[in-house]
């Protein structure tokens, strides 16, 4: 009874999207760095996949709930029922390349999906701190560099949109209603629960693919990239949770940029990659015809194919985050080779167990 007493006076706090890759990487935050209950909600569905979970399932302070973005119903029934003292969204269709092929259900999933959120928490709980994800997508076709929060929003594609949408949203609801919510602006950040539909796991993947097949001394299929001179500022998703807590602690909300401040290329991300494993290799070419091969031999490691250019390319993002290391004293732990040979290594790992299990 005591026990139950002791949870029942715990802080709570309520987490979408945590079969994703923010998700769960804030609810491991969250266990680690204070006493709260953490509710992590995900979709129902046939096949769900809890694999991203596994490291917190079993713990007493968590709890797994179930609700969509697109159902309003569901969000008002959780909020009603676990009362949270804090809500941040995660959960969105992320993913900018299919954003043109369901573009409804992109602006459904992620901006009616906030609207959702924040309707739910002006009826049924008016005092819970609520954190909506940007994304460095709401910037697209960039003024200057590097962008601050002051940049001019111009997205390029219907997720970008949909983000913009959220961002001004969230303001409505915080100066109509006096509602504490924030909405911090989160530039390209990766990890090793990132999945493997973004060019990043995707490259990872492959080369541990491609490693594993050249130990063996077999034939594989080079990676296949589209516009390997976009320009990004990546950063590990681990890096980002402290800072959205930071934010969500303010006594006042105020938003921010979470970034690494710097830049480098998709071409610069396949180079440290294959090198992390130990394949050194040489882009050369230009256009269509650029490869990367392995030093000093003709084997082809990537190559371009105009399938996967986007019908609206962002050429840069470059964060500035300034701001918050100042302000709140947010810094990041991973640099850009840290986060590269984390998610080398952490493939590489799978791989392995993949190909050498019984």
């Amino acid at each position: 009874v005591q026990y139950k007493y002791y949870l029942k006076m715990k802080k709570k706090v309520l987490v979408t999207g945590v079969t994703g890759q923010d998700g769960p990487n804030m609810v491991d935050y969250l266990l680690k760095e204070t006493d709260y209950l953490v509710y992590g909600m995900t979709r129902r569905s046939s096949n769900i996949n809890l694999s991203n979970c596994e490291s917190f399932l079993n713990n007493e302070r968590f709890q797994l709930v179930y609700a969509d973005l697109t159902d309003g119903g569901s969000l008002d029934r959780l909020v009603q029922e676990i009362q949270p003292d804090y809500f941040i969204n995660f959960a969105a269709n992320s993913f900018v390349g299919c954003s043109w092929d369901m573009p409804e259900h992109v602006m459904d999933t992620n901006a009616m999906g906030t609207l959702r959120c924040l309707e739910s928490i002006r009826r049924f709980q008016p005092k819970c701190r609520f954190y909506s994800a940007g994304s460095s997508e709401e910037m697209g076709d960039v003024d200057y560099s590097p962008q601050d929060k002051a940049h001019p929003p111009k997205p390029r594609s219907p997720y970008g949109v949909s983000k913009v949408a959220s961002r001004f949203l969230v303001k409505v609801y915080r100066e109509s209603y006096d509602i504490f919510a924030v909405h911090g602006i989160l530039f390209n950040h990766e990890g090793i629960r990132r999945g493997e539909e973004f060019v990043t796991r995707k490259i990872t993947k492959s080369v541990a693919r491609i490693k594993c097949a050249l130990d063996r001394d077999e034939s594989f299929q080079p990676l296949q990239l589209g516009n390997v001179d976009s320009i990004r500022d990546w950063s590990d998703s681990e890096d980002f949770m402290a800072g959205v807590w930071l934010m969500l602690n303010q006594e006042t909300p105020k938003e921010y940029i979470l970034s690494s401040n710097e830049t480098h290329t998709v071409k610069e991300f396949v180079s440290l990659a294959f090198q992390e494993a130990g394949i050194p290799g040489l882009w050369s070419g230009e256009g269509l015809d650029e490869k990367f091969r392995i030093y000093e031999e003709n084997k082809i490691l990537a190559e371009i194919n105009e399938e996967f250019y986007r019908p609206g390319e962002v050429d840069i993002l470059h964060g500035d985050s300034a701001p918050i290391r100042e302000e709140l004293g947010w810094s990041p732990r991973f640099s850009f080779p840290d986060l590269v040979k984390r998610m080398v290594n952490n493939d590489l790992e799978i791989a392995k167990k993949r190909t050498f299990s019984p």
